[in-house]
């Protein structure tokens, strides 16, 4: 207990040490507006609150709006007992007040959606056509706004001894990967368009087509050498993040691999707000990117690798307002000049989860670039 809640007279056990028929003086005086009323204590105030509540002839008067009185005697009561409610309401669920207030930039848009362990059989529902994102509030009007941030959004399983690897190393395994993705596509520096060490730095250095690729990606960006398959990066001289917060959705999975690998598969979609960098820069826009990655821990008694590293099995990915036809190493929206993109593929809703990635899409060696149906 704290030297205040014994200052306010709550005795052992939580109880206040004022006799029952000092209270009953209290709660007539404070109704008649009595100066001098004894003053709340924090603990008393919860019971006072819900005795109230039992009382049949006044049964809301502890939550409902009173105009102040001459006499200012009740009107601090009654307010008292409204912050006492108010306070046990933030100590029980914090996580709804948040919601009530809009917090998160999600405009509000209802509970949070639990962090996905399956894939879903159909896609998010459609927010009012009216519902345009905006500085204060970048992911309103998307399924986004009731994801989660960052890491929290990526749904982990349970970890089990899995091949070559104990319970423990594949829980390592499991953290490393989700580091990866994290390193890859929600690191701040990266972002803003940095070479991506620390996730370059957690792939088997032993994988001569991938050290090929990774060079070339980023010396010579091409279709064929694209560093958007794995890497997020904008150029800041172009294009600024609005706020700090990117949201995703997604599960990584495992399964025992070849040699006693364990194999494991990261399906993630992540949501960037994006505006221009000077003029029309108060105007917001969505960068969506889903990615499949297949790694493999493997048992470095039988394949040549480096503690703690993986190697890649496969990577694609899908881009929406990332543009298309371009290879400039960088995400490139389009700021509504849609002209800037060819529409000759397929018509995707970027928030569908229940179906992989498609083969013709921004993947290795994809060229389709379609419509995406929102944004």
């Amino acid at each position: 207990m704290s030297e205040k809640g014994r200052e306010r007279g709550v005795g052992n056990g939580g109880e206040s040490s004022i006799p029952d028929e000092e209270w009953e003086r209290f709660l007539r005086e404070a109704e008649a507006g009595t100066r001098g009323a004894p003053e709340e204590p924090s603990a008393r105030a919860r019971m006072v609150a819900r005795r109230l509540r039992e009382e049949q002839a006044r049964p809301d008067a502890w939550r409902a709006h009173e105009p102040p009185r001459r006499r200012g005697g009740k009107a601090r009561y009654v307010a008292g007992l409204l912050v006492a409610a108010g306070l046990l309401v933030v100590a029980l669920n914090p996580g709804r007040v948040t919601g009530w207030f809009g917090g998160g930039g999600g405009g509000g848009q209802g509970a949070p959606t639990a962090v996905e362990s399956t894939r879903p059989d159909q896609p998010p529902p459609t927010a009012a056509a009216d519902q345009q994102p905006t500085l204060q509030q970048p992911f309103r009007g998307s399924p986004a706004a009731r994801w989660a941030d960052g890491t929290a959004g990526i749904g982990l399983p349970a970890a089990r001894a899995t091949g070559w690897m104990s319970k423990a190393q594949v829980a390592q395994a499991l953290d490393r990967s989700r580091d990866f993705l994290a390193a890859s596509s929600l690191d701040p520096g990266v972002l803003r368009g940095e070479r991506p060490k620390r996730a370059i730095a957690l792939i088997n250095p032993h994988q001569k087509d991938v050290r090929t690729y990774l060079a070339a990606a980023f010396r010579a960006p091409s279709r064929t050498n694209d560093p958007l398959l794995l890497f997020s990066r904008f150029d800041k001289t172009k294009v600024r993040r609005v706020g700090d917060v990117v949201k995703t959705r997604g599960r990584i999975t495992y399964r025992e691999g070849e040699r006693g690998a364990v194999e494991v598969t990261a399906d993630v979609t992540f949501v960037y707000p994006v505006a221009r960098v000077g003029a029309g820069g108060d105007d917001v826009e969505r960068t969506i990117v889903r990615r499949e990655i297949v790694m493999s821990w493997d048992d470095p008694a039988k394949v040549i690798t480096e503690r703690g590293t993986f190697s890649l099995l496969s990577y694609k990915s899908d881009t929406t307002n990332g543009g298309c036809g371009t290879y400039t190493g960088y995400l490139t929206p389009d700021f509504g000049d849609r002209s800037a993109s060819p529409d000759d593929g397929p018509t995707i809703d970027p928030y569908d989860r229940s179906t992989s990635i498609e083969a013709g899409g921004r993947g290795k060696g994809g060229t389709a670039c379609g419509t995406a149906t929102r944004s």
